[in-house]
């Protein structure tokens, strides 16, 4: 397997905890602002909380893929060595477990990205309907939607896709050209 997703996941990560998780330092409106009467929370508590999760989720789905094998290593206490740590710890597995370890790399991956604001990070995936380049995150419902005006749901919305199903899309494309490739 390609550990691409995994640097891209862990990289993301590294970005997340050194500049989201530090307390915002000035003010992002010039001209006035309000006196601080108190001091402000050391981190970010919500990015923070973000990072637990994935983190977490990470261990308990490599426990649910290694089917309560325990793990011949402890998790890191770093975080961002977390991804590594579940490659090296999955590495074993029949082939579908380990395509079900890079999608939710992937899909974390995707929302770490749009967690620091880069929402361009689904644009360059093919819609899993119609195949073409027009996905767009919508922040309001947090999903991925297709702008292409003839993938419509039956009601004439956009059709949309959850980071998920689009991390799957993409792990299974890329599974498939590498199996056509050999």
């Amino acid at each position: 397997m390609d550990d691409s997703g995994d640097i891209t996941a862990a990289g993301r990560l590294r970005i997340l905890r050194n500049e989201f998780l530090a307390s915002g330092g000035g003010s992002t409106h010039p001209g006035r602002t309000a006196t601080v009467t108190e001091a402000s929370t050391p981190i970010r508590l919500g990015v923070y909380d973000y990072m637990k999760q994935a983190v977490d989720e990470v261990v308990a789905t490599t426990g649910q893929l290694r089917a309560g094998e325990p793990p011949t290593i402890q998790p890191p206490a770093e975080a961002t060595d977390i991804y590594r740590w579940m490659v090296e710890e999955t590495a074993h597995l029949d082939v579908t477990r380990q395509l079900a370890r890079e999608a939710l790399i992937y899909r974390q991956g995707l929302e770490h990205a749009i967690l620091m604001g880069d929402h361009k990070a689904v644009r360059p995936h093919p819609c899993p309907a119609c195949a073409t380049w027009g996905l767009q995150w919508d922040n309001d419902n947090q999903v991925v939607a297709c702008l292409n005006r003839r993938c419509t749901t039956t009601d004439g919305e956009p059709t949309t896709w959850t980071l998920r199903e689009i991390a799957r899309a993409h792990i299974d494309r890329k599974n498939h050209v590498a199996a056509r490739a050999t």
